[in-house]
């Protein structure tokens, strides 16, 4: 079981209480939430997008949810739309497909998060590989995420 060093090293800096969860490999959040036996909505996964000028943004939605882009383009008066795949992988070379970590502070990327994570006491991120989960509580998650803006931009469709 192990995570991407730069996340271990991010985390590990910030002093963030945190717990790994093995899991049977998966290839995407959603798929990591039931391997883990943990509700989807717990499971806060990375939508990587961008604008016309090419300047990137990280959707943060739980695993449960669909991003509305035009949600979240009204909200942030702008106009982002998903980043190829090929350049997500470019971004995250240290990653596994599917299994991008949604803390850009370890990127430096810009960052957003959805309402909707606000409401769980424990949350789950995906670590970079496909066989472990990063567990926060929402203060540690909260931490993770301080000046970073939230709004509702997504809407459930699993259960």
């Amino acid at each position: 079981m192990s995570i991407v060093e730069r996340v271990s090293t991010y985390l590990d800096k910030t002093s963030v209480h945190y717990r790994l969860v093995e899991h049977a490999p998966s290839k995407n959040s959603l798929s990591s939430a039931i391997r883990s036996n943990v509700p989807a909505s717990q499971v806060a996964k990375a939508v990587m997008l961008e604008d016309h000028a090419g300047n990137k943004l990280m959707a943060i939605l739980p695993a449960s949810h669909k991003i509305s882009l035009t949600a979240l383009n009204e909200q942030l008066n702008r106009k982002f739309h998903l980043i190829k795949e090929s350049a997500v992988y470019d971004l995250f070379d240290d990653c596994s497909l599917g299994a991008v970590p949604p803390l850009v502070q370890a990127s430096d990327i810009d960052k957003v998060y959805d309402d909707n994570l606000l409401l769980q006491e424990q949350l789950y991120l995906e670590g970079g590989d496909h066989t472990s989960l990063i567990q926060l509580t929402q203060n540690e998650f909260s931490r993770l995420m301080h000046n970073t803006k939230h709004l509702h931009f997504s809407h459930r469709v699993f259960h």
